[in-house]
């Protein structure tokens, strides 16, 4: 009768302890009693990017994650903690709509060939790539990341599960998890390998009937993915319109959208007729249906890769910038996209040191700039549209405004009259802790011996 007392009693504190989190409590290892940590930042100048204007001289009040207040005659409570920002330029955090953190193929030793680094790379070593990509995407700005596939087994659901629950400081990471394609994926395998070494999965699920594609859909949910990546036309068997619309139905039951590679004509309409939320790549996309999309309200990650000295060719920006350009001009809600997945010894600066992450995705700037697209209209792509295709919004994600989460970056120069201000990232706050400041990292305060944000956050 002692033992079943105790298991009892054991039962119902762990009851008690999951209640507790479950009614917004930071759950076992959290802080939920303890006091709001109020932080006052005095900004020099605050960009609003989804009308392209700055006001001066204003004070954002932050307690804990959350914004609370913002504006010129916010009164500072005693006690608070104040950053000055108040020469420098003050701004939401960035957005990459499309980027693989865990995939990081290479001219040496694999001479560029997916296959083999996808082969040697094991997935615990490309979720420390993750982990490591992510902290230098935060140090430039970046706070939200759409991580779109190419991950091994799951390593991009589990480096979000490590970011929410407070294991290591990054972005919010908007995980597919593994990309569903039909037979084959983007691989051409052998039939050896294909059939007697499964070398398709996990770098693609293979879904080909309407059972496969729901069994598919249920199973990245089921494993934290926040988007749905389809491959709809790598092959020439993709998927159909009426495949597209039930997994747009199926991944809504997750609460996901779907964002799609599509590298044809052909693929690209049947992802309008569809009604899909992003198109990602798109080189192929005409005029007309630029207009279709922008009609739909369907978002375009172009994945704009420049023609720098490490990597690109100059047709290929030039292709690229045709057809962002297109894209802007037809009103399509156009977002910031790299497709980062590749790394080189060429990879460094004039000073000869290496690029990270972070440079080498705002570096992606240089074909925005060949478009032509205005500066305003840029740092929109950056950020408003870029939330609003990572469909973060509605968790109260992206503006400077009360109410929302504290991701917050900080510059010298105007990016309104010169984009490339944004290449030079002295401060970030994400969730309303600080990440960088004067140009330098911090994060003691932010590394932690277990989920201090409650285990079960993902």
């Amino acid at each position: 009768m002692m033992l079943k007392g105790v298991v009892i009693v054991a039962v119902l504190a762990g009851v008690a302890s999951l209640t507790l989190e479950a009614q917004g409590g930071r759950g076992r290892g959290g802080q939920g009693g303890a006091p709001q940590k109020v932080t006052a930042i005095r900004a020099g100048r605050l960009i609003d990017p989804d009308t392209g204007t700055a006001a001066v001289n204003q004070i954002i009040l932050v307690a804990d994650e959350r914004i609370t207040n913002v504006g010129p005659n916010v009164a500072i409570p005693a006690g608070a903690d104040i950053i000055d920002l108040s020469k420098m330029t003050v701004l939401p955090g960035f957005v990459d709509t499309h980027t693989h953190e865990a995939m990081t193929y290479k001219e040496i030793p694999e001479n560029n060939t997916y296959y083999y680094t996808y082969v040697t790379d094991p997935t615990p070593l490309r979720s420390i790539q993750a982990a490591s990509n992510a902290m230098q995407l935060l140090s430039s700005g970046f706070t939200v990341v759409c991580d779109v596939g190419n991950n091994g087994l799951y390593a991009d659901t589990a480096l979000r599960q490590a970011i929410e629950q407070g294991w290591i400081p990054g972005p919010t990471i908007i995980p597919s998890g593994l990309i569903i394609g039909t037979t084959g994926g983007q691989f051409t395998p052998s039939p050896e390998m294909y059939k007697y070494h499964n070398i398709v999965y996990p770098e693609y699920l293979e879904a080909n009937s309407r059972d496969e594609i729901v069994k598919a859909v249920r199973e990245n949910l089921l494993f934290g993915a926040k988007v749905i990546k389809i491959c709809l036309d790598c092959k020439p068997w993709g998927y159909s319109v009426d495949d597209i619309k039930l997994f747009i139905a199926e991944a809504a039951l997750g609460g996901a959208k779907v964002n799609a590679h599509v590298q044809t004509k052909d693929g690209a309409q049947r992802a309008i007729d569809a009604g899909l939320h992003v198109i990602s790549h798109g080189q192929q996309i005409t005029p007309e249906q630029h207009a279709q999309m922008a009609a739909k309200g369907i978002y375009l990650a172009s994945t704009d890769t420049p023609f720098t000295g490490y990597r690109g060719s100059a047709e290929g920006e030039k292709h690229a910038a045709e057809q962002l350009k297109s894209a802007h001009d037809k009103g399509v809600p156009v977002t910031f996209s790299t497709d980062m997945d590749y790394w080189n010894e060429k990879m460094k600066n004039e000073k000869g040191d290496w690029l990270n992450r972070g440079d080498l995705t705002i570096a992606f700037l240089q074909t925005w700039k060949a478009a032509g697209i205005p500066a305003k209209d840029i740092l929109k792509a950056l950020t408003i549209n870029g939330y609003k295709a990572a469909d973060v919004y509605k968790d109260q994600r992206g503006p400077i405004k009360a109410g929302y989460f504290a991701d917050i970056v900080a510059i010298q120069g105007d990016p309104l009259a010169d984009i490339d201000a944004l290449r030079n990232v002295q401060f970030v706050m994400k969730n309303g802790a600080v990440f960088k400041k004067n140009g330098v990292i911090t994060i003691d305060g932010l590394l932690h011996p277990g989920p201090v944000n409650g285990f079960r956050r993902r």
